[in-house]
Protein backbone atom coordinates (compact mmCIF):
# COMPACT_ATOMS: atom_id res chain seq x y z
CA UNK A 1 0.00 0.00 0.00
CA UNK A 2 1.40 3.39 -1.02
CA UNK A 3 0.96 6.09 1.58
CA UNK A 4 0.73 9.80 0.86
CA UNK A 5 4.21 10.22 2.31
CA UNK A 6 5.73 7.64 -0.05
CA UNK A 7 3.91 9.12 -3.04
CA UNK A 8 5.16 12.58 -2.09
CA UNK A 9 8.69 11.26 -1.70
CA UNK A 10 8.52 9.65 -5.12
CA UNK A 11 7.34 12.90 -6.67
CA UNK A 12 10.15 14.78 -4.94
CA UNK A 13 12.81 12.33 -6.13
CA UNK A 14 11.44 12.51 -9.67
CA UNK A 15 11.50 16.33 -9.61
CA UNK A 16 15.05 16.36 -8.26
CA UNK A 17 16.08 13.96 -11.02
CA UNK A 18 14.52 16.23 -13.62
CA UNK A 19 16.19 19.31 -12.12
CA UNK A 20 19.56 17.54 -11.96
CA UNK A 21 19.22 16.35 -15.56
CA UNK A 22 18.24 19.79 -16.83
CA UNK A 23 21.05 21.35 -14.80
CA UNK A 24 23.52 18.90 -16.30
CA UNK A 25 22.34 19.66 -19.84
CA UNK A 26 22.64 23.42 -19.22
CA UNK A 27 26.08 22.90 -17.64
CA UNK A 28 27.32 20.96 -20.66
CA UNK A 29 25.82 23.33 -23.22
CA UNK A 30 27.38 26.29 -21.43
CA UNK A 31 30.81 24.73 -21.56
CA UNK A 32 30.54 24.84 -25.36
CA UNK A 33 29.87 28.60 -25.47
CA UNK A 34 33.09 30.60 -25.07
CA UNK A 35 32.74 34.13 -23.75
CA UNK A 36 35.15 36.53 -25.44
CA UNK A 37 37.76 38.27 -23.29
CA UNK A 38 37.05 36.08 -20.23
CA UNK A 39 38.42 32.59 -20.74
CA UNK A 40 36.61 30.01 -18.64
CA UNK A 41 33.70 32.33 -17.79
CA UNK A 42 30.17 30.97 -18.20
CA UNK A 43 26.72 32.47 -17.96
CA UNK A 44 25.62 30.19 -15.09
CA UNK A 45 22.41 28.92 -16.64
CA UNK A 46 22.74 25.60 -14.80
CA UNK A 47 22.26 27.51 -11.55
CA UNK A 48 18.61 28.03 -12.47
CA UNK A 49 17.95 24.42 -11.52
CA UNK A 50 19.85 24.61 -8.24
CA UNK A 51 17.89 27.71 -7.30
CA UNK A 52 14.61 26.03 -8.23
CA UNK A 53 15.54 23.11 -5.97
CA UNK A 54 16.44 25.57 -3.21
CA UNK A 55 13.11 27.38 -3.53
CA UNK A 56 11.01 24.23 -3.79
CA UNK A 57 12.76 21.73 -1.52
CA UNK A 58 15.43 23.47 0.55
CA UNK A 59 19.19 23.53 0.99
CA UNK A 60 20.01 19.79 1.19
CA UNK A 61 18.22 19.05 -2.08
CA UNK A 62 19.73 22.10 -3.79
CA UNK A 63 23.17 20.84 -2.77
CA UNK A 64 22.34 17.44 -4.27
CA UNK A 65 21.61 19.19 -7.57
CA UNK A 66 24.90 21.13 -7.37
CA UNK A 67 26.88 17.96 -6.61
CA UNK A 68 25.18 15.90 -9.32
CA UNK A 69 25.44 18.41 -12.14
CA UNK A 70 28.98 19.50 -11.27
CA UNK A 71 30.39 16.01 -10.83
CA UNK A 72 28.67 14.52 -13.86
CA UNK A 73 29.23 17.64 -15.96
CA UNK A 74 32.94 17.58 -15.20
CA UNK A 75 33.14 13.90 -16.11
CA UNK A 76 31.14 14.31 -19.33
CA UNK A 77 33.06 17.44 -20.37
CA UNK A 78 36.33 15.61 -19.70
CA UNK A 79 37.54 18.30 -17.32
CA UNK A 80 37.90 16.79 -13.85
CA UNK A 81 39.64 19.92 -12.53
CA UNK A 82 36.32 21.72 -13.09
CA UNK A 83 35.07 19.89 -10.00
CA UNK A 84 37.41 21.88 -7.75
CA UNK A 85 36.22 25.24 -8.99
CA UNK A 86 32.56 24.62 -9.76
CA UNK A 87 31.80 22.36 -6.81
CA UNK A 88 33.38 24.68 -4.26
CA UNK A 89 31.80 27.80 -5.72
CA UNK A 90 28.43 26.10 -6.20
CA UNK A 91 28.25 24.89 -2.62
CA UNK A 92 29.32 28.25 -1.17
CA UNK A 93 26.95 30.27 -3.34
CA UNK A 94 23.90 28.02 -2.75
CA UNK A 95 24.53 28.09 1.00
CA UNK A 96 24.88 31.88 0.89
CA UNK A 97 21.65 32.15 -1.12
CA UNK A 98 19.87 30.05 1.52
CA UNK A 99 21.22 32.28 4.28
CA UNK A 100 20.01 35.40 2.45
CA UNK A 101 16.55 33.91 1.96
CA UNK A 102 16.42 32.99 5.65
CA UNK A 103 17.92 36.15 7.14
CA UNK A 104 16.51 38.90 4.90
CA UNK A 105 12.72 39.05 4.93
CA UNK A 106 11.02 39.66 1.58
CA UNK A 107 14.26 39.52 -0.44
CA UNK A 108 13.70 38.82 -4.11
CA UNK A 109 15.16 35.89 -6.00
CA UNK A 110 16.77 38.41 -8.34
CA UNK A 111 18.73 40.01 -5.47
CA UNK A 112 19.61 36.60 -4.04
CA UNK A 113 20.84 35.34 -7.40
CA UNK A 114 22.88 38.45 -8.14
CA UNK A 115 24.70 38.05 -4.83
CA UNK A 116 25.03 34.29 -5.35
CA UNK A 117 26.44 34.66 -8.86
CA UNK A 118 28.99 37.29 -7.82
CA UNK A 119 30.02 35.14 -4.86
CA UNK A 120 30.24 32.07 -7.13
CA UNK A 121 32.62 33.86 -9.48
CA UNK A 122 34.75 35.22 -6.64
CA UNK A 123 35.04 31.80 -4.97
CA UNK A 124 36.09 30.20 -8.26
CA UNK A 125 38.69 32.90 -8.77
CA UNK A 126 40.03 32.53 -5.22
CA UNK A 127 40.26 28.74 -5.60
CA UNK A 128 42.10 29.18 -8.89
CA UNK A 129 44.50 31.73 -7.38
CA UNK A 130 45.17 29.44 -4.42
CA UNK A 131 45.89 26.46 -6.66
CA UNK A 132 48.00 28.49 -9.09
CA UNK A 133 49.86 30.17 -6.24
CA UNK A 134 49.34 33.68 -7.60
CA UNK A 135 47.09 36.60 -6.82
CA UNK A 136 47.67 38.31 -10.16
CA UNK A 137 44.50 36.74 -11.57
CA UNK A 138 42.44 38.76 -9.10
CA UNK A 139 42.57 41.46 -11.78
CA UNK A 140 39.72 39.52 -13.41
CA UNK A 141 37.54 40.07 -10.33
CA UNK A 142 35.79 43.29 -11.46
CA UNK A 143 34.88 41.75 -14.81
CA UNK A 144 33.71 38.52 -13.23
CA UNK A 145 31.63 40.46 -10.68
CA UNK A 146 29.98 42.45 -13.45
CA UNK A 147 29.30 39.31 -15.47
CA UNK A 148 28.02 37.60 -12.29
CA UNK A 149 25.67 40.47 -11.51
CA UNK A 150 24.23 40.46 -15.03
CA UNK A 151 23.83 36.70 -15.24
CA UNK A 152 22.56 36.53 -11.66
CA UNK A 153 19.82 39.02 -12.49
CA UNK A 154 18.81 36.98 -15.55
CA UNK A 155 18.82 33.74 -13.56
CA UNK A 156 16.86 35.36 -10.73
CA UNK A 157 14.20 36.50 -13.19
CA UNK A 158 14.07 33.04 -14.77
CA UNK A 159 13.62 31.40 -11.37
CA UNK A 160 11.00 33.91 -10.26
CA UNK A 161 8.89 33.47 -13.38
CA UNK A 162 9.34 29.70 -13.41
CA UNK A 163 8.09 29.47 -9.82
CA UNK A 164 5.05 31.57 -10.69
CA UNK A 165 4.25 29.48 -13.76
CA UNK A 166 4.70 26.01 -12.25
CA UNK A 167 1.41 24.14 -11.91
CA UNK A 168 0.34 23.53 -8.31
CA UNK A 169 0.21 19.76 -8.87
CA UNK A 170 4.00 19.54 -9.24
CA UNK A 171 4.83 21.80 -6.31
CA UNK A 172 5.59 20.33 -2.89
CA UNK A 173 2.47 20.25 -0.69
CA UNK A 174 3.55 23.07 1.63
CA UNK A 175 4.38 25.32 -1.36
CA UNK A 176 1.16 24.64 -3.26
CA UNK A 177 -1.05 25.47 -0.25
CA UNK A 178 0.50 28.83 0.62
CA UNK A 179 1.68 29.77 -2.84
CA UNK A 180 5.07 31.08 -3.82
CA UNK A 181 5.65 34.79 -3.85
Amino acid sequence: MITKHKAGMGKRIAMLGILAGLGLIAFLLESLIPLPYLPGAKLGLANIFSMLALALYGLPDALVIVFARTFLGSLFAGNISMILYSMTAGVVSVCACRCMLYLVPHISFVAVNVAGAVLHNLVQLIVYCALAGTIQLLGYAPYLCLLGALSGAAIGLAVTYTLKLLPARILPQEKSKGGIK
